[in-house]
């Protein structure tokens, strides 16, 4: 039998991190833990052996070669809030304006109750309108085949997968009809937002009744598509968008970023928190989520004043240990501070500048904010127009930090997914 040339099949398998997620296996302890040193794998690919004797396959075309195999859609979150506060109501509609960061073909929606009973009867999403109205027909949202749910205090609840196509940083209409107590945040995160007394959900035109800026009810807009980058931003005021009387979280940093960077960045900052209330409330905030590849951490300025530098430093390390299963930990310095609400204000610009020489001197991936928004000439000042008060960020101040933390991770070869295009900051 004449000879033949060499077969060789190339196989190429390729593995992506799925992130697993759910409540701590032990409680939060106030120490170190110890820290994995290995850094997280997002892809890879190998050539597998042939088998014994080699295969007759066809010819394979060279550009076909390099062509990576399709890989199934996952949840990943599009839009998040912690929602730490609580606030009850008798029946009413609330309809969110929610700008998700996320492109893909079904949406999930979570919701959370607050300090109480809370009953949902009906939820729809659609696209947002102007003036409250509807830009595309609403569409029913199920739990578990079911239209609404009952539960009882701070238990959250996930829905059905919905089949809705939504483009990166589309804004959605969330509309649902409630009575009882449900989470919420500190702050006016949603302009354009309104509550109706009354059952609306389905209601196309504008839903009329009361604005309503804060998040509420509402945690997150999971968003199934190709699987990419997903990061958190976890911190307080200065992260969830505190900014005096334009309170935003389009016009937070995270939000910014995500526009330039072309990835989702969701928002879990809460305003007033410092290290033990983020650690107390991580399962619920921010473990819970799925899909997270990396997270961003800005947090302990709300500390500075009654915690020692050594306590600082533990409790940071205990909170990026516990996200390091999650996420790849991006910690970024803290920002100026002119001024202390409380303790002495020496004491805390001592720990301040102590706190961010260890955290660029520990930390493998840093953002360092407080080198793009500090005077030259005096590091506890910020440069003038990024503040409102001596502590929290302006709308350019947020700018400028959503600018750096861009550069920062463009250089470490982040860039937008397929098809996404990143948007410039609004002014």
């Amino acid at each position: 039998m004449p000879g033949r040339l060499g077969t060789r099949v190339l196989v190429y398998t390729w593995a992506m991190l799925v992130v697993g997620c759910g409540p701590a296996p032990e409680p939060w302890e106030e120490s170190f833990h110890e820290e994995s040193t290995a850094v997280p794998t997002w892809s890879a690919r190998k050539e597998a052996p042939s088998p014994e004797g080699g295969l007759e396959v066809a010819p394979v075309r060279g550009q076909d070669e390099e062509r990576p195999r399709p890989v199934p859609p996952m949840f990943q979150p599009g839009f998040h809030q912690s929602l730490r506060w609580s606030y009850s109501t008798g029946a009413v509609t609330f309809r969110l304006k929610v700008p998700v960061g996320r492109a893909g073909q079904r949406v999930r929606l979570t919701f959370r109750s607050g300090d109480g009973d809370l009953v949902l009867r009906k939820a729809t999403v659609a696209r947002a309108g102007p003036d409250g109205s509807l830009a595309s027909a609403p569409v029913t949202v199920t739990f578990s085949g079911a239209s609404g749910f009952s539960v009882g205090k701070r238990v959250r609840v996930v829905s059905d997968p919905v089949p809705f196509a939504v483009g990166f940083r589309d804004e959605l209409a969330v509309s649902f009809e409630v009575q009882g107590a449900l989470s919420v945040s500190a702050i006016m995160a949603l302009p354009g937002s309104s509550v109706r007394s009354g059952a609306y959900a389905s209601v196309p035109g504008a839903l009329g009744g009361t604005p309503w800026e804060k998040a509420v009810g509402l945690m997150t807009v999971d968003v199934e598509g190709p699987p990419s980058r997903a990061f958190v931003a976890v911190g307080d005021s200065i992260t969830e968008g505190y900014i005096s009387d334009r309170d935003d979280t389009r016009r937070a940093w995270p939000s910014l970023a995500e526009a330039q960077l072309g990835v989702p960045i969701v928002n879990a900052g809460v305003s007033g928190q410092g290290f033990y209330d983020a650690l107390m409330n991580l399962d619920q905030e921010v473990l819970q989520l799925q899909g997270v590849t990396d997270c961003l951490v800005l947090l302990g300025t709300n500390d500075l004043s009654s915690l020692g530098t050594s306590a600082l430093q533990a409790r940071m390390s205990t909170l990026i240990a516990r996200l390091k299963p999650l996420c790849r930990p991006w910690v970024s310095t803290l920002l100026p501070k002119e001024k202390a609400n409380h303790g002495d204000y020496n004491v805390v610009k001592t720990q301040r500048l102590e706190m961010n020489a260890w955290i660029r001197a520990t930390f493998p991936h840093v953002i360092d904010l407080e080198a793009v928004t500090r005077q030259p000439d005096n590091v506890h000042l910020f440069i003038d127009g990024l503040e409102v008060d001596g502590i929290h960020p302006s709308v350019e101040g947020h700018r400028v930090m959503a600018t750096e933390v861009v550069r920062v991770l463009r250089e470490a070869g982040i860039q937008p997914e397929d098809g996404v295009q990143p948007r410039p900051a609004q002014p």
